[in-house]
């Protein structure tokens, strides 16, 4: 029992942790091409602001029709934008690593919506550029790929054409300054004075513990007939993905952070940030390791000879050793329950004892052959009329008592001088050609049968063979001799 209770709770652990991030806060896509100098990349973030006011107040009356929308784009060429790429180098330099931003384009949507509980401020930034110099070294077998560069943070504002794009309170200043004016000075400015360009966690996360995937499709002849992207084309792709919640990576929950601020009513504010993903590839085969505590990876065209022997060319024998190992695992768990449940199976006899069942003749004599057939049924009389012979039932309903009324045989079809009362008289009867009737009086023919075991024959064939004074038990000669009688 205590063993299923731990499995249990393992289980339910396992049930939350998998699902307790269904969003994403920073997120990166990347494919880099050591071929290249420099490859495309592509970082979001995502956060949400909740301001909520139950008891109605300054804030109810400002925000809880209102709706408001603030976008727009920048290249590089835009001051602040070239602000944010000096700072997103400088945290990839502090991080160890030697690449670089080259260019940088920048979206950013605000939208903020109120309701009449509480009013939302969505805040998205997205980040999208070129990074260059992640060639540590290379040689004709093997190139040294810089992958410390994945953190993109920066803690500093940064203003866009007004728009202040990375602390979520700078923007409520220029619309919602009713909003700004009362959160300023208050535990809440420091829930929304948090950066939203912050992708530290995807640094911290070791590439080990990405999950790792290794597509040959490139190298297909006709791989372009199916939508392959014409830059790995002939190339080998090496795939890490981050942002499973589990055991190994470890737990990954909502960055939350709430406060209460008291104005002229009680509100509360919650900023909420959702856990990181990424997505990272790279053309050729890609192999971890640690530069001087920045993490690299050493790409070749081809896998080695001896990374992931298969026994049919395509699937990992490990899988299959493992495989056969919990199907054995389970065969033996199997034959364990069976054994337990054998073992706890009641003993002795089953069903109703044989001591309580008496047989019971079914079978009938023609020609004086005689056969053996008969049922079963319990001693207890009680339960007689479920267990009844099949022939009784049968002869009450083919031959019911009326079939053979007493004037189908009409006097007149015997007449009284045919058989002269001085020719066989009464006398000569019962003591001559059937003498008085008795268990062992061999005159009746019934009683002969019950000597035997077959006096229902009389009942079978409808008939008695005896005369009055026959003292068979069988019911049709009972009403024979009452007839007479």
């Amino acid at each position: 029992m205590a063993k299923a209770i731990i499995l249990t709770i393992l289980l339910a652990g396992l049930i939350v942790i998998g699902t307790s991030a269904p969003a994403f806060g920073a997120q990166l896509d990347t494919r880099i091409n050591p071929n290249n100098a420099e490859s495309p990349f592509k970082m979001s973030y995502l956060k949400t602001v909740f301001i909520e006011y139950p008891n109605g107040g300054v804030l109810f009356d400002a925000l809880s029709t209102s709706q408001w929308v603030v976008s727009g784009t920048a290249d590089s060429t835009n001051p602040g934008v070239q602000e944010l790429m000096s700072n997103l180098n400088n945290g990839i330099q502090s991080d160890g690593s030697q690449a670089r931003i080259s260019d940088l384009n920048v979206i950013y949507e605000f939208q903020l919506k109120g309701r009449s509980i509480q009013t939302s401020i969505d805040y998205r930034v997205v980040l999208e550029g070129t990074i260059t110099d992640y060639i540590i070294t290379e040689d004709s077998q093997k190139k040294l790929v810089d992958l410390g560069w994945r953190g993109l943070t920066t803690t500093s504002p940064i203003s866009i054409d007004g728009i202040e794009i990375n602390i979520p309170l700078g923007v409520l200043e220029t619309e919602e300054p009713i909003l700004y004016n009362t959160f300023v000075g208050t535990e809440a400015e420091s829930v929304l004075n948090r950066e939203l360009i912050n992708a530290d966690f995807i640094l911290e996360q070791p590439l080990t513990n990405w999950h790792f995937l290794f597509d040959p499709t490139g190298i297909n002849a006709d791989a372009s007939q199916f939508g392959l992207d014409e830059s790995i084309a002939g190339f080998v792709i090496s795939s890490w993905t981050m942002g499973e919640s589990s055991i190994r990576e470890g737990r990954q929950v909502e960055r939350v952070y709430e406060a209460e601020v008291m104005a002229d009513e009680l509100y509360s504010i919650r900023s909420v940030q959702s856990t990181d993903t990424a997505n990272l590839s790279s053309v050729g085969f890609g192999a971890l390791d640690i530069l001087d505590g920045v993490e690299i990876i050493g790409v070749t065209p081809t896998p080695p000879d001896d990374y992931m022997t298969t026994s049919t060319g395509g699937f990992p024998i490990m899988i299959i050793y493992g495989m056969a190992g919990l199907a054995a695992v389970g065969g033996i768990g199997f034959f364990i329950i069976s054994s337990r449940s054998m073992k706890n199976q009641a003993q002795g006899q089953q069903g109703i004892d044989p001591n309580n069942l008496v047989g019971y003749q079914t079978s009938a004599s023609s020609g004086g052959y005689q056969t053996n057939r008969g049922e079963a049924h319990l001693k207890d009389d009680t339960d007689y009329n479920q267990t009844r012979s099949v022939y009784e039932g049968t002869q009450q309903e083919t031959l019911p008592q009326e079939t053979l009324p007493q004037e189908t045989l009409p006097q007149e079809t015997l007449p009284q001088e045919t058989l002269p009362q001085e020719t066989l008289p009464e006398e000569t009867v019962s003591t001559q050609t059937m003498p008085s009737a008795g268990e062992d009086d061999a005159a009746c023919g019934c009683a002969v049968s019950a000597e035997i075991g077959s006096e229902c024959d009389c009942e079978m064939q409808g008939s008695c063979l005896c005369d009055a004074t026959c003292q068979c038990n069988a019911d049709v000669c009972k009403e024979h001799v009452n007839e007479m009688s």
